[in-house]
């Protein structure tokens, strides 16, 4: 166990990206849990309250060089 200064110990957050660029994702599935909107959603993707993005078809992730993410439909 660490070391704590202030007698608190704030628990990990697990922020990040989940699914990378190409990888298949489910409907619900979450692919990046961030702080802010440093990525956007684009096409087939919801923004939860704490701006999660997760998936809202199936299919494979796609990663925008404007940091757009989006999920390319199976059909």
């Amino acid at each position: 166990m660490a070391h704590v200064v202030n007698g608190r110990d704030g628990q990990p957050k697990m922020l990040g990206v989940k699914k990378y660029e190409g990888q298949t994702i489910r409907t619900g599935g979450i692919i990046l849990r961030q702080r802010g909107m440093s990525f956007k959603a684009g096409v087939n993707v919801g923004i939860g309250k704490d701006h999660t993005l997760f998936a809202l078809a199936d299919g494979k992730v796609k990663f925008d060089s404007r940091r757009i993410v989006s999920v390319i439909s199976k059909s």
